[in-house]
C-alpha cells in the first residue's frame, strides 16, 4: 500500500496526478489538496474523462509506454492553506500519507518540511525555497532539515523535476557509467515551441519572472561567478531543432551538483529565449511591473462612493492577467529539448564528451494529459521519484538532492513514463 497526498493543483500537479493514475499498482492510495478544492476536482474530473477512453484511442494518445489509464484508482480531495502549518498538519494526520508531494509555491517548501516533520511523512519537491519577499533562491534553508529528518527517520528528496531533476540524475548516470571524473557541466533547457500568445510563461508567472529577471550565476574553478541578468548568451544547436540563442541563468541544481561531484570545474546552466519573450520583459521591468514589494493603489469602491487604498504587488497583478500555463496546451506546437551537456574524464583515462537530452512534443502532452510540455516534463519526473521512494528503492532518511540516489531504476522509468532519453558521445557540445 503507497498512500500519497500531492498539493497543488496547478499544471505541473495535472500531469503528475494523471500520471500517478497510470500507475495505480504502485499508488494505491491518492489525495490531492490546494487552496482551492474546486481545481483538486477538476483534476479528478479530467481523469475520470480520460480513463473512459477505449483502448483504441487511449493507445492513439499516450506518449509514454503506460499512458492508458486502465486500473481504477480512488482518488481524494481536500481544501488546504500551504502557508498554515496548522493546517497542514491537520489534513496530514487526517489523511496519514507515507510521502507528501510538495507542488505547490516555493514559498511554501518550508511549512510543508515542517508539517512532514511533525506528522512522520516523508516529502519530495521539485523547486528549492525561496522568501516570497526576495528573489533569491538557495537550498541552504532545506539543507538545514538534514539531521531532523535524519533523525526522524524521514526522506526528504529536493528538486525532483526536470531542471532540476532529470538534469541532475542525468549527471549521476553520467558519472556512474561513463567518466571518472566530469569537469564541465553545461544543462541546456530549449523550448521550441509555439503557443501563439503575444507574451505567456510556461509555468507560474510569478515564479518565471523572479528566476529569469535574477542576476546569473556560475561555478568556476572553485568559486561562483556573478553576472548582470542574461548578459552571456550564444547560439546553441538543439537536436530536431536547430540552433537556438541560449541565456546563462542561475539555476539551483547546480548548487548541489558541484558539492556531489567536487571534479566540476565549471557547471553553468542555459535556457532560450525569443526576441519577442525578451522585449516584453524588458517593458515589464521598465514599467515596474515585475516589483515584488506592495504598492498602494486607490481602487473605486462598488457604489461609486470614492475609492478605497489597498495595497498589491505589482507582479502578483501581472500573474492576474497574463494567460494562465495551464490553458496553453491546446493551441502549443513544437517542442522542448532538455540535457546535459558534459565533458570530462571517461572510464578509459581519456577525454569524452557525452550529451544526454530529452525532447518532448508540446503536442503529444496535452493529447495525454492537456497540458503542455512544460508542465509534462517536470510532473511526469515528479511521479517518478515518488515512485522510486514507494518502491523503496529511493529511501533514506534525511534531506537528499536526486543525484545522491541511484539513477538507473529513475532513467529506466524515464522510458518508460514518456520521457524517453538519447544519448551522443564523443561529439562537438559547442561548449
Amino acid at each position: 500500500m503507497a498512500r500519497v497526498l500531492m498539493i497543488g493543483a496547478g499544471g505541473v500537479a495535472t500531469v503528475a496526478a494523471f500520471k500517478i493514475a497510470q500507475n495505480a499498482d504502485v499508488f494505491t492510495e491518492f489525495m490531492i489538496a490546494s487552496r482551492r478544492k474546486a481545481k483538486c476536482d477538476a483534476i479528478v474530473k479530467a481523469i475520470e474523462a480520460k480513463s473512459n477512453l477505449s483502448p483504441l484511442t487511449t493507445q492513439r494518445l499516450r506518449v509514454g509506454a503506460s499512458a492508458g489509464i486502465h486500473s481504477p484508482l480512488k482518488i481524494k480531495t481536500a481544501q488546504v492553506d500551504a502557508d498554515d502549518v496548522e493546517q497542514l498538519k491537520a489534513l496530514f494526520n487526517d489523511y496519514k500519507p507515507e510521502l507528501v508531494i510538495n507542488l505547490a509555491l516555493p514559498y511554501q517548501d518550508l511549512t510543508i518540511m515542517d508539517a512532514c516533520l511533525a506528522c512522520g511523512c516523508s516529502y519530495l519537491d521539485t523547486a528549492n525555497y525561496e522568501p516570497k519577499d526576495e528573489a533569491h533562491f538557495e537550498y541552504s534553508w532545506q539543507w538545514a532539515y538534514r539531521e531532523r529528518f535524519e533523525k526522524a527517520g524521514l526522506t526528504a528528496i529536493l528538486g525532483c523535476g526536470f531542471d532540476p531533476g532529470v538534469t541532475s540524475i542525468y549527471t549521476a548516470y553520467a558519472a556512474k557509467h561513463h567518466f571518472k571524473e566530469i569537469q564541465y557541466l553545461d544543462i541546456v533547457d530549449c523550448n521550441a515551441g509555439d503557443h501563439h500568445k503575444a507574451f505567456a510563461t510556461n509555468f507560474n508567472p510569478e515564479i518565471n519572472i523572479r528566476e529569469i529577471t535574477q542576476k546569473g550565476l556560475y561555478w568556476e574553478n572553485g568559486q561562483w561567478v556573478e553576472t548582470e541578468p542574461l548578459e552571456i548568451h550564444k547560439d546553441l544547436t538543439y537536436p530536431n531543432i536547430g540552433p537556438r540563442d541560449s541565456y546563462l541563468l542561475h539555476h539551483e541544481e547546480i548548487e548541489s551538483l558541484v558539492i556531489n561531484y567536487p571534479t566540476i570545474k565549471r557547471a553553468r546552466f542555459w535556457m532560450t529565449f525569443g526576441q519577442q519573450y525578451l522585449k516584453h520583459l524588458e517593458v515589464i521591468q521598465n514599467i515596474g511591473m515585475s516589483r515584488i514589494d506592495e504598492v498602494e493603489y486607490e481602487a473605486p469602491l462598488a457604489d461609486g462612493s470614492g475609492v478605497a487604498k489597498v495595497k498589491i504587488v505589482p507582479l502578483q497583478f501581472l500573474k492576474a492577467v497574463l494567460p494562465n500555463p495551464q490553458d496553453l496546451g491546446e493551441n502549443y506546437e513544437g517542442q522542448t529539448s532538455i540535457g546535459c551537456r558534459i565533458r570530462g574524464i571517461g572510464n578509459d583515462g581519456k577525454e569524452h564528451t557525452y550529451y544526454v537530452y530529452n525532447n518532448c512534443s508540446h503536442r503529444a502532452a496535452y493529447e495525454e494529459t492537456g497540458m503542455q510540455g512544460v508542465s509534462y516534463t517536470t510532473g511526469v519526473p515528479a511521479m517518478i521519484g515518488a515512485m522510486m521512494f514507494c518502491k523503496g528503492i529511493w529511501r533514506k532518511p534525511g534531506v537528499h538532492n536526486v543525484e545522491e540516489f541511484d539513477p538507473d531504476p529513475f532513467m529506466e522509468q524515464l522510458n518508460a513514463q514518456g520521457l524517453p532519453w538519447e544519448e551522443q558521445f564523443d561529439i562537438d557540445i559547442e561548449l
